[in-house]
């Protein structure tokens, strides 16, 4: 069954996001009210080591009261271009730039409540530069092998739902490149 949205309302604008509610009318004339959450969009990147370490960053996250482990990611400026972003991340979260960086995919985040789109890099031939961090960004960086953090997938570690697909599809990413 098709549908369209008919009509938009502005709930709610933040600095990070807009929330607003939908009206959706479908092919036999019954119409709904979806909300939604609407986003600029993210890169995140998968810094990989010589050694096939990946560099993780810790952090405090609100929706789970506690310490996260996450691949470095942030949000798209308006009229960013997805692979600037992701430069500009990887040195400011984590101090290192990349010699090589490569997109691997792009995906939504949360498809039913959000808009937001979150494109997918590795980083690979990393040189130490400097860390940048925001004022109120607070991370520890720890180092894994590759392995090991996707083991810590399912041990329940690893739960950051971007940091699950990066960790994968790089697994996967070299296992067609070599």
């Amino acid at each position: 069954m098709s549908a369209k949205r008919i009509g938009r309302e502005e709930i709610y604008k933040g600095k990070i996001f807009t929330v607003v509610q939908d009206e959706i009318e479908f092919e036999d004339g019954n119409r709904a009210k979806w909300d939604l959450v609407m986003h600029n969009g993210a890169c995140a990147i998968v810094p990989l080591t010589k050694d096939l370490e990946v560099i993780l960053v810790k952090q405090y996250r609100n929706a789970e009261n506690g310490d996260v482990l996450e691949i470095p990611a942030g949000k798209l400026e308006k009229g960013e271009e997805p692979l600037t972003c992701a430069k500009r991340e990887l040195e400011e979260e984590i101090g290192y730039r990349a010699g090589a960086i490569e997109k691997i995919c792009a995906m939504y985040t949360a498809v039913g409540f959000s808009n937001e789109k979150l494109h997918l890099y590795i980083a690979t031939e990393l040189v130490k530069s400097k860390q940048s961090l925001d004022e109120d960004e607070y991370i520890e960086l720890v180092t894994y092998p590759l392995e090991e953090a996707i083991k810590m997938i399912f041990t329940g570690e690893i739960k950051d739902s971007k940091t699950i697909v990066g960790l994968l599809a790089v697994k996967e990413f070299l296992r067609k490149t070599f």
